[in-house]
C-alpha cells in the first residue's frame, strides 16, 4: 500500500441542516464530517463497518481536537486530507484537514487518538495483521510529509508579555 501525500477519499457537500444560526455550519457537524473521513481511512485498512460485523471489532476514538480556521457554509464541496502520524499494536494517531474545494484552503482540522477495541469483550485489543500492515504503511509513507502545524496542539490563552 503506496501513499506518498496524505491520504484523501473523502469529499461532501455541506447539507442544509448543518447550517446554524450564525449562517455557518454548526460545530456538532464538523464531527459528523471528520467521522466520514476517518471512516474513508479505516474502510481503506480494512477496519470500516464489514470487519467490524465480520470480527466484532471495531474502531473508538478516545481523544479529539477540532481547530476551527475558517467558515463553511451551505453548499459548500469539501475534501479531506488524512495523514497517519503514529500507530502501535492498538492505537493510531490521525490528522485530517479539512479543505474547501473552491480553493483549497483548509477550514478545519481534526486530530484523533482511535483505540481498537474488541466488542465482545469491550477492551482494547491488538489491530489485526492486515490491518496493522496497511496502517504502518501508510504512518511509514505519511512520515515524509511535512508534520501538521497544528499537530499535538493544546488550547491555552495566550497573552502577551507585560
Amino acid at each position: 500500500m503506496s501513499a506518498a501525500a496524505p491520504f484523501s477519499n473523502c469529499r461532501l457537500r455541506v447539507a442544509p441542516e448543518w447550517i446554524d444560526y450564525n449562517g455557518h455550519m454548526n460545530v456538532g457537524f464538523y464531527g459528523v464530517a471528520f467521522d466520514k473521513a476517518t471512516d474513508a481511512l479505516l474502510d481503506r485498512v480494512g477496519l470500516g463497518i464489514a470487519y467490524r460485523r465480520a470480527a466484532d471489532a471495531s474502531i473508538f476514538v478516545v481523544e479529539s481536537h477540532m481547530v476551527f480556521e475558517r467558515e463553511v457554509a451551505e453548499g459548500e464541496a469539501l475534501r479531506f486530507e488524512t495523514q497517519v502520524l503514529d500507530a502501535d499494536d492498538k492505537r493510531m494517531r490521525l490528522f485530517h484537514e479539512m479543505r474547501r474545494e473552491d480553493g483549497n484552503a483548509v477550514a478545519a482540522t481534526n486530530e484523533l487518538l482511535c483505540l481498537h477495541v474488541d466488542l465482545s469483550r469491550r477492551r482494547a485489543a491488538p489491530f489485526p495483521e492486515s490491518a496493522r500492515a496497511g496502517i504502518a504503511a501508510l504512518a511509514e509513507a505519511h512520515r515524509a510529509l511535512e508534520r501538521p502545524v497544528r499537530a499535538g496542539r493544546g488550547i491555552a490563552l495566550r497573552r502577551k508579555p507585560g
